[in-house]
C-alpha cells in the first residue's frame, strides 16, 4: 500500500535553491540535471546557483544560502529511505522554512566551517560520490520525494 501525503500546493509554497560549485561540465550531469529539474517544475518551485569553483567557493555557497534553510550533502550526514525524506520534506513544507537550499560542493569536498553552517546534513550514500553526480542523484530523490507525495507508481514497495 503506498501511502500520499495530501496537503495544499504540492510543495508550490516552498522554494529550493540548488547552490553548487560550479556547473555539471559532465555531459550525463548537465542532462541529469535539466532532466529532473524540467520533471520538478509542476510540483515544486527550484532554482540553480553555480558559484565559481575555486578558492572562494565555500565562502560563495554559503553567502548563495544565506537566510535559506540549508541542506549540505555529505557523506557524514544522515543517511534516510526515500520515504523518511519524503517525510522530513512535507514536515518543513508543512510547518518549517519556506526556503530550502541545497549545497553541492566542489570536487575536493567541504571544510568543516559549511558542514557547521548546515541546517542538516544529508548523505547520499556511505560510498563517496563525484560531486556532479552527487547533484544528478540528488535531484533524483528530490524527484522522488514529489512522486511519492502525490502517490505516483514512480516509487514502487
Amino acid at each position: 500500500m503506498r501511502f500520499i501525503i495530501n496537503y495544499p500546493a504540492w510543495g508550490l509554497n516552498v522554494r529550493w535553491r540548488i547552490v553548487s560549485a560550479g556547473k555539471p561540465k559532465l555531459d550525463y550531469a548537465r542532462l541529469g540535471v535539466d532532466f529532473y529539474l524540467e520533471r520538478l517544475r509542476p510540483f515544486v518551485r527550484v532554482e540553480t546557483l553555480a558559484v565559481r569553483a575555486g578558492p572562494h567557493a565555500e565562502e560563495a555557497l554559503l553567502a548563495a544560502s544565506e537566510g535559506w534553510f540549508r541542506i549540505v550533502l555529505d557523506e557524514r550526514g544522515e543517511l534516510l529511505r526515500s520515504r523518511e525524506l519524503a517525510r522530513r520534506i512535507a514536515d518543513w513544507e508543512m510547518s518549517g522554512p519556506g526556503r530550502l537550499a541545497l549545497i553541492v560542493g566542489p570536487a575536493d569536498g567541504l571544510s568543516e566551517a559549511v558542514r557547521e553552517a548546515a541546517d542538516w546534513l544529508w548523505s547520499l550514500s556511505p560510498l563517496t560520490l563525484q560531486h556532479e553526480l552527487a547533484m544528478v542523484v540528488a535531484l533524483e530523490q528530490l524527484y522522488r520525494v514529489y512522486m511519492i507525495k502525490r502517490g505516483s507508481a514512480y516509487h514502487r514497495e
